[in-house]
């Protein structure tokens, strides 16, 4: 099984639709190769706020 876990702030919440958001987290220089981004759309109705700290898991199922 893969995995791949990292912690990291929400930069921006984008109002997607009515029924989705989207956090990102994106470093602005690209030159630091320890910094991972994430874009990730999530349901209406969390209580994410830019600032907040934030664990992605990425897991390869199967």
């Amino acid at each position: 099984m893969t995995k791949i876990e990292f912690e990291s702030s929400i930069d921006f919440v984008a109002n997607i639709n009515e029924e989705k958001d989207c956090l990102m987290s994106q470093d602005p220089t690209q030159d630091n190769p320890g910094v991972l981004w994430f874009n990730i759309d999530v349901p209406k109705g969390h209580s994410f706020k830019t600032g907040d700290r934030v664990r992605v898991i990425v897991e390869k199922i199967g």
